[in-house]
């Protein structure tokens, strides 16, 4: 009898939390309905849309009030909201078509940016902003700081501060080819002492990098230095003996 008391207690208790709850539910205010809804249905539940926008900001790196004006989240006012929405439609144009292009099949379920279905393999905001608003490559952003004045020393002073803020993210790549890159850029506008210093810096992050080397050597051919280059080769094709490109380059030199 008194462990059927006990439960018969228990119930009770289960009971009353459970009306309890109940009647707060519905003394809450049901939301309002998202307005001004252009690319998704009027009807999108308010929570799924701020669940997307959520993604967006994780995919952008910025808050809501980049894209809206604050407060009046419903204006159109900011560009940045209206070439928003032509983007969302220009990748969702791109994932219909991504199926055929691609050979697989449509998937079935939602995506973790915009709860859409669409196919396994999917561009997605991230895919191109990668975190930043303005998804401008490494190698461009430090020759636009190089270009803007100050040459290499300004270009590695930019390379410096977005390692220092960004190394290890998705935003940009650290790799041993971006500095390469901006080094050959600098070598093809005529500047190959910008490009060793660009190349020196690489070669303090990957002091066995075959391609700073062969890239090093570019450099000093373009100022006149042969034998320099000839070394530069040499500790090219060491470092990468299966390099076919950095052994003939090599041989055509020293054949000269």
């Amino acid at each position: 009898m008194k462990r059927l008391l006990l439960v018969i207690g228990a119930l009770g208790a289960v009971l009353f939390v459970t009306s309890f709850a109940m009647a707060q539910s519905s003394n809450r205010p049901t939301e309002p309905p998202m307005t001004n809804l252009q690319v998704w249905p009027k009807d999108t539940p308010r929570a799924q849309v701020i669940q997307t926008m959520n993604a967006f900001n994780d995919s952008l790196g910025v808050e809501c009030n980049y894209c809206h004006v604050p407060g009046n989240f419903a204006s159109d006012d900011k560009r940045e909201k209206r070439v928003a929405r032509q983007m969302i439609l220009l990748r969702d144009s791109i994932n219909v078509m991504m199926g055929a292009i691609v050979g697989k099949p449509a998937g079935a379920g939602p995506t973790a940016e915009d709860g859409l279905p669409g196919a396994p393999v999917r561009v997605l905001c991230r895919s191109c902003h990668r975190g930043l608003p303005i998804p401008l490559q490494l190698a461009d952003v430090v020759t636009d700081a190089a270009t803007s004045g100050g040459g290499a020393t300004a270009g590695l002073a930019k390379y410096s501060e977005l390692r220092s803020k960004y190394y290890g993210g998705q935003e940009y790549d650290f790799r041993e080819n971006s500095l390469v890159t901006v080094a050959t850029r600098a070598i093809t506008a005529k500047k190959p002492d910008d490009a060793i210093q660009y190349l020196q810096k690489n070669l303090e992050y990957f002091p066995k990098s075959a391609p700073t080397y062969a890239a090093l050597a570019q450099a000093k051919i373009a100022k006149g230095d042969t034998q320099g280059a000839i070394k530069d080769l040499e500790t090219a094709a060491t470092l990468d003996p299966q390099s076919r490109p950095i052994r003939e380059q090599l041989q055509r030199i020293k054949g000269q």
